[in-house]
């Protein structure tokens, strides 16, 4: 579903990945890890192509990074779920008036918003807070606003940007369950962490980058 073939990404002067190769099944549960600085976000932002490689290409379902058209990749962003560290909430707008920019842009029918608004709110356990403001949640519950939100255009890949990490362990101990329910019914969880602890809390392909590549820690 996801594969880099000979992928090159360069900043400037620094070189992310080098000749980088990659493939993720569909319904996989992945961990990436590594150093801080050494491409976790990069890498994430490849697969829904918020940039593109130097040299080599990316695929993501039937949409080539070679190939691809700007006015493509909004199509590919609707199958993909994502979760950031920073949650990027609309501080001005409701939970559910949060969750419901996701569909309204992206041109959902109005009478189908509400219902899958409050499906996927109970989903992450927010079903009471749908008419709360973002500045009267915590941490954990901003998160699972943010992951409400990813997922209710019911996407095929979820990806997540460190999303433990500005919450206490029981709090994230709340996120990694609600990635394997997601992960159990079909959709790829690709995360990006340096809490070493999901990995023992719930086992998964753990890829390092390290040395501009990819590596299966085994």
């Amino acid at each position: 579903m996801i594969e880099f073939h000979n992928v090159r990404l360069v900043f400037g002067d620094q070189v992310v990945l080098d000749r980088a190769n990659l493939k993720i099944s569909e319904g996989e549960f992945v961990y990436v890890i590594g150093e801080t600085g050494i491409g976790k976000s990069s890498f994430l932002r490849l697969i829904y192509m918020d940039i593109l490689p130097s040299f080599g290409r990316v695929r993501v379902g039937g949409y080539d990074s070679s190939t691809i058209r700007s006015y493509h990749i909004p199509y590919l962003r609707r199958s993909i779920g994502i979760v950031f560290q920073d949650f990027l909430l609309l501080e001005d707008r409701t939970v559910a008036e949060n969750v419901a920019f996701a569909l309204y842009v992206t041109g959902a029918k109005k009478q189908m918003i509400g219902p899958k608004v409050a499906k996927v709110l109970a989903e992450v356990g927010l079903s009471a807070k749908e008419n709360a403001m973002p500045g009267d949640l915590s941490g954990g519950e901003k998160q699972r606003v943010a992951i409400a939100r990813a997922l209710v255009n019911d996407p095929v890949i979820l990806l997540a940007d460190e999303p433990t990490g500005n919450l206490d362990p029981a709090a994230s101990r709340d996120i990694l369950a609600i990635f394997d329910r997601v992960n159990r019914r079909g959709t790829a969880c690709i995360i990006a962490t340096h809490d070493y602890g999901m990995l023992v809390q719930r086992p998964g392909r753990v890829i390092k980058i390290q040395n501009r590549n990819f590596y299966d820690v085994v």
